[in-house]
Order: structure tokens, then sequence, then C-alpha cells
């Protein structure tokens, strides 16, 4: 006997998603709608709907539904829409490995299964480093957090959390927790980020060096160039020990601690399908039409660049839609492809496979550096495809969008094509 449980179920979709966050019920909905077939979408949560279900502050549906919800409502109106789609949710269900090119194995409540599609659509999303991936030295006490698990405990749970909090951190993953802990009732003391200068987000106060955020009803000293180097307290967090850039040293005394941002994509599918990964956003290489180098196997949302928008996520999910419903029909799959490779101040760039027919592309680039008003290159094998200024600002935590309209100048049989930014 190989002791392995016997898979109980066998069953054939027209498309497979993987993930009920934004970008997987955004495919789905429009998928369905527009007569894909059998669609069906699983999720290894209880409830659908990804990280909005517990983000409560507002700002949600304003780019791609044109109307402001709180993060529970878009998620409950993006759980509502697939429905009466036809799409078919199904929660609690994991997929756990693959049993061919497009059938996955799942385990559920109900047993193990297989699901057979004619295309699988990973939406699997991002999550954010935790302290014991960020090597962060110091004892194990309570009331250390993600963003995610500080929201779950307070929105979800009703947990009490502490009363002086740090975050570490920027962005507006960052302003994030700061609202979470004020409807929590905790003080926000301190917001820690090695970034050398102040995040543009709200309304600041004082700046130079280190400054201040006004945001979500609160001030909340900012300490700039500044890395966590230890947390203190047994049992219970006590404070955490600082390190300025310029070599000096303190301690903020705080009950709770929050890292926020740092966004790893949930990968562990695409890698297992043998899917490339690319090296910038560390999620599946994908080009304009969101397809990997796995033939019918499709990557979306949050997965392939860690943490955007959700409205980017789910406009997303609707642009692939399109082109899943292409593939259903032709069965086409493209082999000239380059890689695009993020160069000066660009941490990375999506789409990160480019071909000549991909000049309606809309290219995510994130910034290394707060840039304003970048010029944006395109080389590939020394010859410049493309220069242009962009007219807003940017930085780590926010992406610039740029129209690939160079694209048919791009080799297909040549080097990857370079894109980089400077000031």
């Amino acid at each position: 006997m190989s002791g392995q449980p016997a898979v109980t179920g066998r069953r054939t979709v027209d498309v497979l998603v993987v993930g009920a966050g934004p970008a997987g019920l955004a495919a789905a909905t429009e998928l369905a709608a527009t007569g894909a077939g059998t669609v069906e979408v699983v999720d290894r949560e209880q409830e659908a709907g990804g990280i909005p279900r517990h983000c409560h502050h507002g700002g949600f549906g304003l780019r791609d539904l044109r109307r402001p919800m709180s993060g529970p409502a878009y998620a409950r109106h993006r759980v509502r829409e697939a429905a009466a789609a036809g799409a078919v949710l199904r929660t609690g269900v994991s997929v756990t490995g693959w049993a061919g090119p497009l059938t996955v194995e799942t385990t559920s409540p109900a047993g193990l299964e297989r699901l057979e599609a004619r295309a699988v659509v990973l939406a699997t999303g991002a999550r954010e480093r935790p302290r014991s991936a960020r090597l962060v030295p110091g004892s194990r006490p309570s009331g250390v957090y993600t963003t995610g698990e500080l929201q779950q405990a307070v929105h979800l749970y009703g947990q009490r959390v502490g009363e002086r909090a740090v975050i570490v951190g920027a962005g507006p993953v960052a302003r994030a927790a700061v609202g979470t802990l004020r409807r929590a009732g905790v003080r926000a003391v301190a917001l820690v980020t090695e970034e050398p200068g102040v995040p543009v987000l709200g309304r600041r106060p004082s700046a130079g060096r280190s400054g201040a955020w006004f945001t979500s009803g609160a001030l909340v000293p900012v300490l700039t160039g500044t890395t966590v180097t230890e947390l203190l307290g047994r049992g219970l967090l006590t404070g955490v020990a600082l390190r300025r850039h310029d070599g000096r040293t303190t301690v903020v005394a705080c009950d709770t601690v929050v890292f926020s941002g740092d966004w790893i994509p949930e990968n562990e599918l695409a890698r297992s399908a043998g899917a490339g990964l690319d090296a910038g956003t560390r999620g599946p290489a994908v080009d304009a039409a969101f397809r990997t180098d796995r033939p019918g196997v499709f990557a979306v949302g949050n997965v392939l660049h860690g943490v955007e928008p959700a409205a980017t996520a789910a406009l997303e999910g609707r642009r692939a839609a399109g082109h899943v419903r292409d593939f259903l029909v032709h069965g086409r799959w493209p082999v000239a492809r380059v890689p695009v490779v993020a160069g000066a101040a660009l941490r990375w760039a999506a789409p990160n496979l480019i071909g000549p027919a991909d000049t309606g592309a809309r290219m995510l680039l994130r910034p290394s550096e707060r840039l304003v008003r970048p010029v944006v290159d395109v080389v590939q094998d020394g010859r410049l495809l493309h220069r242009g200024r962009l007219v807003r600002a940017a930085g780590p935590e926010r992406s610039l969008t740029v129209a690939a309209r160079w694209a048919d100048r791009v080799d297909g049989a040549g080097g990857p094509v370079i894109v980089s930014a400077a000031h």
C-alpha cells in the first residue's frame, strides 16, 4: 500500500480559476458572462473576496467600479457579480499540486479531487513577508503582526491588540495599518522605514530626514533611514531596537509591532507547474496576454508582482479573460517572446515577456527609489526603442504605468528588452 489517500472525485471544467480575490473574481465574471463555458473558482479561504474582506478603510471601487466602497463591501460586490454571471465559487478548497499539464489536485472537507480544465488561471495573490522571513533578531514575544494579520485580528475576530505600536515599512499598506490600529484603540508611536525620505502619503506636516504623517486621523512620527535590529521582551513585546543609517541607535517602547508591505507573490503553484519566474517580481513571468510559458496556464493579479491596488488586480483579471477566451477557441500559444528586464532605478517591470505584437500592452514599472517625472528608456541589443518622460511621480510603494507602443520594434529573436528610468 502506498499510504496515499485515494482521489474521491474527478471532474472537467472549461476554465479553472485558482484564487477568489479581485483578480480571480473579475476574470471569472467576465469569462462566465461571455460564454466561456463552465468556469469554476476555488479558494483555500472559507470566504471568497481576498484581502479586501478585512480592509475596512475606504477607497475601493473608485477606479474599476466608479464608486467608493469599503474593502468588505467591495469583496461582497465582486463575489455577487461572479456568482450572478454563472461562475461556480468553491471555498475551503486547497490546490495541492498538478496531476497533468492542466489538471490540478485539490483537497477540501469533501475529500480529494482532480480537476481537469481547458485553461487554468492562477490568481493566488501575494502575502506580506513576516518577521521570520525578514530575519529580524530577538525573542519571540506576542504582539508581532503583519498588516494582514492585524486586520484579521481586529476586523474579523475583534481581538484586543495592545496600546502602543510601531509600524515597520512605508506606503499605502502602512497607512492602512495606522487606520486599523486607531480603530482598535492603539496609538501608533512610530513608523520606521529604511527609505531615506518621508513617504508622500496624506498630508505631511513636517519634512526632512524624519518627519510625520497625518493619516487616518492620527499624527505618526516617521523615522526614515532606520532599521529594526531587534525585538525586545519575553512573552510580551516591550520594545524595538533601532539603528539609523548614520550609526545612531535607540529603543522605542511598544507592545505591538506591525511589519507592513514587502510582498511576496504566492508562486508555489506556478513553480510546481514548471512555469518560469521573473527575477524582479518573483512571480510567474507572463506576456501582455497574461500567458505563462506553460501552454494553457495564465496568471493574473498580485501573484505576478506583489501588491498593487485591488482595482489594478481586477482590471488585469478582466483583460485576461479575453485572452483566455481566445485560447479556448484557437488553442494558440506564442513562442516568439523575449524577457523584459528592469534596469536602472526600477525594481521590476510587468509583463516581463514581450513580442512585436504587444503594442497594446500596458506595463507596470516599480521604482527602487523616489522618481519625479522620470525619463523612461527602452533598449534592446543596444537599440533605443523608446524614450519618454512621464508626468507623474512614483516610488518604491507606487508603480508607474506606461503604454508599450514601441513593442512593434522589438526583435522577437533578439536579446532581452531593458527598461530603465532616470530623473
